[in-house]
């Protein structure tokens, strides 16, 4: 099982963001997970899913969002 690395996850309606980044903890048995940007519970699409040390990315692709 993957424990470095982004991963993209197509995220199904009713599920959150948070939810998946729980179910990739769940099968990866990692603790450092994070995702790029949230998605609406309702909405569909792909959501990259950061793992281990590649959760550092995260905090670079909220900054370019914010300017």
């Amino acid at each position: 099982m993957i424990k470095e690395g982004i991963i993209n996850v197509n995220k199904p309606a009713g599920m959150s963001s948070h939810d998946i980044v729980n179910t990739v903890r769940r099968l990866t048995g990692v603790k450092r997970i994070g995702h790029t940007g949230t998605l609406d519970p309702q909405a569909t699409g792909v959501l990259p899913v950061c793992i281990g040390t590649a959760s550092r990315i995260t905090e670079y692709c909220r900054r370019v969002v914010a300017h």
